[in-house]
């Protein structure tokens, strides 16, 4: 009996855009769920090729002649614009559409305990800690993140329990069309204002996303944004709060080692559950375990299993990721993209350095680096040296009015050894004579500024 119902009349399922990171996994689940799967893409890569070894059909490049008379419902992307070929010919034929965001609506309501992990940073991680804890406690979940999962190597899982765990973006109210049995919010901060306009639209959002949790259900939340929501009592779900000090969920005792890495005693209350020895730095990590660990306390997991879960955590890739060695230096990776991002992986980094910190930061997109210039040129205070590459526009058009020129001269101002590069040639160059040993090297930034590092370390 199949557990997902996309309705009566739906056995054959298309997906455009197969070979995305999320698109990928929501094909296999709805495979193994019983449906008939194909898809599309126009690039062949690793991707594409596990998910043809499991017998889906894919399609190289977008073409109108994938979407087949007998395809039921046609799934793409927000990325996915009007005159892609594919969407055109389904539109055409009058074929059912979902964007991938209500596809997910409709699959979550056949798991009985469904978890949606959303904020505004630590998504990722978050989601990665409470796949390892389910996992650990041999629940068997179907698992959707952002990254690819220490225990597994995928960004997917597909299992056979009621259990689904989803990371949840907020970005255009995606998460708006899930209703979770739990919903997880680490944080809200300002970001994706060239979707939201506002603060205070993104709390809204927020809010919106605390209303959809199901009746009976938990919303675990970080103290301080539920201060920002307001009058979460109202909800007919229970509210459960957690931070490091305050919160119905707190941190105690807690220890940094030489790398960073906290070990701390989480108390429900004042009442001891268990200590947690972390692997992944900074006192955000630290925060992003503490959700999890009181969502998974509310499912009745053991307070020794889910410690036990998070003390073996290996991480994310892009995520604090330790790449390797250059001329005695140590190279990390990081996704932080938002100045609270980079604070808190520089605060991070900064317990971890033996000698001199060196950020290299690409900024993502010209409009959040407008909309939060000020505090960017601020983000930087525990780097020893800041080096600035262009900015990564991914969606957006070339815009002439910010630069990374601009944000230099803003770092510079605020009294920090900052360099612009103009790409990552002068980058690499300019790296190879400067890392000396003892330094600690961070690429840093949701583009591919990672490149740079691998560059180092092969050369």
């Amino acid at each position: 009996m199949k557990k997902i119902n996309l309705g009566n009349n739906i056995a054959r399922v298309h997906f455009i855009g197969i070979g995305g990171i999320s698109m990928s996994g929501l094909a296999e689940v709805l495979m193994r769920d019983g449906y008939t799967v194909t898809g599309s893409d126009n690039t062949q890569t690793a991707i594409t090729n596990h998910l043809q070894q499991m017998g889906i059909p894919i399609a190289i490049p977008n073409t109108a002649q994938n979407i087949a008379h007998d395809v039921d419902l046609v799934v793409y992307t927000a990325a996915i614009r009007p005159n892609n070929p594919e969407f055109a010919a389904a539109v055409q034929m009058k074929k059912p559409m979902l964007e991938r965001a209500a596809l997910l609506g409709l699959m979550l309501q056949g798991y009985e305990k469904a978890i949606c992990v959303a904020g505004s940073h630590g998504k990722t991680t978050a989601t990665m800690l409470m796949a390892e804890i389910l996992l650990e406690a041999g629940l068997d979940p179907t698992i959707s993140v952002g990254g690819h999962l220490g225990r597994t190597g995928s960004n997917y899982r597909a299992g056979d329990s009621d259990y689904f765990l989803l990371e949840s973006c907020e970005y255009s109210n995606s998460f708006h069309h899930w209703f979770p049995h739990i919903g997880i919010i680490l944080n809200i901060d300002a970001d994706h204002l060239d979707f939201f306009g506002t603060f205070e639209n993104v709390v809204a959002s927020f809010k919106k996303f605390t209303d959809n949790i199901r009746p009976g259900g938990v919303l675990v939340v970080q103290d301080e944004a539920n201060q920002l929501l307001g009058k979460t009592g109202q909800l007919k779900s229970h509210v459960i709060t957690f931070g490091q000090t305050s919160g119905r969920f707190k941190a105690d005792n807690v220890v940094y080692d030489n790398m960073g890495r906290p070990s701390f005693d989480v108390l429900d209350n004042d009442y001891f559950l268990a200590r947690v020895n972390l692997t992944l730095p900074g006192r955000y990590n630290m925060l992003n375990a503490m959700a999890t660990f009181a969502a998974a306390y509310a499912l009745d997991i053991a307070p020794d299993t889910i410690a036990r879960a998070l003390s073996n955590a290996k991480g994310v890739k892009r995520r604090y990721e330790y790449k390797g060695i250059y001329n005695g230096a140590h190279i990390i990776d990081d996704y932080a993209h938002h100045p609270t991002e980079i604070v808190q992986c520089l605060a991070a980094a900064r317990k971890a350095a033996q000698g001199r910190l060196i950020c290299i930061f690409q900024p993502h997109t010209y409009t959040r680096t407008r909309n939060h210039f000020d505090d960017f040129i601020r983000s930087f205070g525990d780097a020893d040296k800041v080096l600035l590459l262009p900015i990564y526009a991914a969606r957006e058009p070339f815009d002439p009015s910010i630069s990374s020129l601009h944000l230099a001269d803003g770092i510079k101002k605020n009294g920090k050894d900052v360099l612009h590069l103009n790409d990552f040639e002068e980058a690499i160059n300019l790296l190879r004579t400067e890392l000396i040993p003892g330094d600690l090297l961070i690429t840093m930034g949701a583009g591919d500024v990672y490149f740079v590092g691998d560059a180092l370390i092969k050369s």
